[in-house]
């Protein structure tokens, strides 16, 4: 098994253990510093890593460490991680998570370019648009680029829509040269 299929059997069985708490976001908060915690400290990544700590020691700090800070069944959880040596695999579990927890809510991210700084007001007519195409409610993340032109340019997932102004302009080039 590849690791992101592996991350994703455990992020579907923490998606059950946070619904079962009811608490979808909380959960994902606390996986998500832990996974950032993973990924900024040398040491604790150092830790989890190497094979001269035993599982069980690893595991005895973590159930310290967590004690009183996340419930119970979580910290058993990010325990069993330890215990089937997939503790590396946590950030891209927190990643995955987050993305079932999006799918849950019927909730898309978009990545949106267009070529001057937005409005909040444009912005949200932005993620009215996008949130009627998709059927889904869709948070923008905008960027800028002065490159682009005009227009804009919306990446969900593997879908593109380019309406730039340079886009338009290339096709138009294209269809130029053709008919010569």
């Amino acid at each position: 098994m590849r690791d992101t299929t592996i991350a994703r059997s455990y992020a579907e069985t923490f998606l059950v253990l946070a619904g079962k708490a009811e608490d979808l976001r909380g959960w994902g908060g606390m996986l998500a510093d832990v996974a950032k915690a993973m990924e900024t400290n040398p040491q604790l990544r150092l830790f989890l890593e190497s094979p001269r700590v035993p599982a069980q020691t690893k595991m005895d700090v973590l159930g310290k460490a967590f004690q009183d800070r996340m419930p119970r069944l979580m910290v058993r959880f990010l325990q069993a991680l330890v215990k089937n040596r997939r503790q590396m695999l946590i950030p891209e579990i927190s990643r995955t998570y987050f993305d079932l927890v999006d799918a849950a809510e019927n909730r898309l991210h978009a990545k949106v370019t267009v070529a001057m700084e937005q409005s909040d007001e444009e912005t949200k007519a932005v993620a009215a648009q996008l949130s009627r195409l998709f059927d889904k409610h869709v948070i923008p993340h905008i960027t800028v680029d002065p490159a682009i032109m005009g227009g804009v340019i919306v990446h969900v997932g593997d879908t593109v829509l380019d309406g730039s102004v340079r886009k338009r302009l290339a096709t138009l080039r294209r269809r130029m040269m053709v008919g010569r």
